[in-house]
């Protein structure tokens, strides 16, 4: 019960989240929308960007964008190579204890260099307030399958796991290309796309046409 509710949010908390989306599924088929968390960091995400490349699927960074301003060459290699790119704020703060003005200063100063109308909130949780002032002008992108990879108490196998648990159509899956979540990430994340492709899913970028 308690991993069901850290890996898919239930529907009493979305509703606090008025036009967020967590699922787009498609109408025909089934599609899956990969995004990563955290990064660009040197240390991990060319060696992600390359795997997709080997993997043939593209994703959607959401990217923090004091790294954006430390990465630019990387920030835009994720750009070039057909990815979405996506605003997580500019310093990760944590929308309960941060005040809705300094917060959306601080999702617009990242705006200026990520430049996109898709927001992720650091650690999935935001203010009622700030909910309605993002919603003015940005698209809330929550997710589906939280894959926990950061947790370094979870073995590979076990994050994998959680992906093949509650993975479905439209689901929007998480993992994170960050140093704090490489071990996990770079053995279960291959390997939870090599199975969702097996399992007949189509992998699209947030904004793509489901």
């Amino acid at each position: 019960m308690i991993e069901r509710l850290l890996c898919r949010v239930p529907l009493w908390y979305r509703a606090f989240f008025p036009g967020a989306r967590w699922r787009i599924p498609a109408i025909r088929g089934k599609s899956i929308y990969l995004t990563f968390d955290d990064g660009p960091v040197p240390e991990v995400t060319p060696w992600v960007l390359d795997t997709l490349d080997e993997l043939g699927v593209k994703a959607t960074f959401f990217c923090v964008a004091d790294n954006v301003r430390k990465y630019p060459e990387l920030f835009q290699d994720i750009i070039s190579r057909g990815h979405q790119v996506a605003n997580h704020s500019y310093h990760h703060l944590k929308g309960l204890t941060c005040p809705t003005k300094r917060y959306m200063q601080d999702v617009y100063q990242a705006h200026e260099l990520i430049q996109s109308r898709y927001f992720r909130p650091p650690y999935g949780h935001l203010r009622l307030s700030q909910v309605r002032e993002l919603s003015h002008s940005f698209e809330i992108i929550m997710w589906d399958v939280l894959t926990r990879d950061y947790n370094s108490k979870l073995h590979p196998d076990e994050v994998f796991g959680l992906v093949q648990r509650y993975a479905r159509n439209g689901s929007i899956i998480v993992f994170h290309d960050s140093i704090k979540a490489e071990c996990n990430m770079k053995i279960a994340m291959p390997r939870a796309v090599q199975w969702l492709k097996d399992e007949g899913y189509h992998f699209l970028r947030i904004g793509d046409a489901p």
